[in-house]
């Protein structure tokens, strides 16, 4: 899915001091996939990121510590479904195939680093937050989006992950919509018009694979 004109440009290499710093967090840096690719989480490789990894990894993986209400988690791969629709409705009626994109892919660093709770990323700091962002610069590159997005497409994505944050907290982790600002932060407000149905892992993971594919193949008719 790269434009002809240009190959994505690979992220950088880790130096070797960042390395041993964060390699001192931990004697194994290196995960197994179900696939059989096996991903450095210090230096990741794009070419050891597969989508259906992604797919599995966030369909299993839940959102608000497993704390929802249904039958079913609330998944990773379904909140980054509702991130692209939200996204698609913030622009409307102008599309932006590439922004999908980098939307339902906007957690994807959670397949393996798995969705921690605002209050953990605090407690656990920068090395988390070092970790997952090359692991993010490795997944825009292996599926040929810019390694880092602009301003103003990094913006549109926060707002519906916000929106999307909002609209979960309410309908389905239990919190009132007045604690929405005051007691989690979020400067958004749920979307009264949306109704969130939390899926079983093997349809959220369905689901997740079929929006990349309508993503991919609009995008590579665009990029011919």
């Amino acid at each position: 899915m790269t434009r002809r004109s240009r190959a994505p440009a690979p992220p950088p290499p880790t130096r070797p001091e960042t390395h041993a710093r964060l390699a001192s967090h931990a004697p194994r840096t290196w995960q197994r996939m179900l696939s059989g690719r096996r991903l450095n989480l210090l230096d990741p490789s794009p070419m050891d990121i597969e989508i259906g990894d992604i797919a599995l990894g966030l369909a299993r993986n839940t959102r608000w510590n497993g704390q929802t209400s249904g039958a079913h988690a609330w998944s990773v791969a379904q909140h980054s479904v509702l991130v692209v629709d939200l996204v698609r409705r913030l622009i409307a009626p102008r599309r932006d195939t590439e922004l999908e994109l980098a939307a339902l892919l906007h957690d994807a660093s959670e397949y393996v680093t798995h969705d921690l709770i605002t209050p953990l990323k605090a407690v656990v700091g920068d090395v988390f937050k070092e970790v997952e962002d090359r692991l993010m610069v490795a997944v825009h590159v292996r599926f040929g989006l810019p390694s880092r997005l602009d301003v103003e497409r990094k913006a549109l994505i926060k707002r519906a992950d916000l929106i999307a944050g909002a609209t979960e907290a309410v309908q389905l982790a239990g919190f009132q919509p007045g604690e929405v600002r005051g007691l989690l932060g979020i400067k958004e407000k749920p979307w009264p018009d949306l109704t969130l149905t939390p899926l079983p892992s093997r349809d959220a993971e369905r689901l997740y694979l079929e929006t990349f594919e309508a993503i991919g193949a609009r995008l590579a008719l665009e990029r011919r």
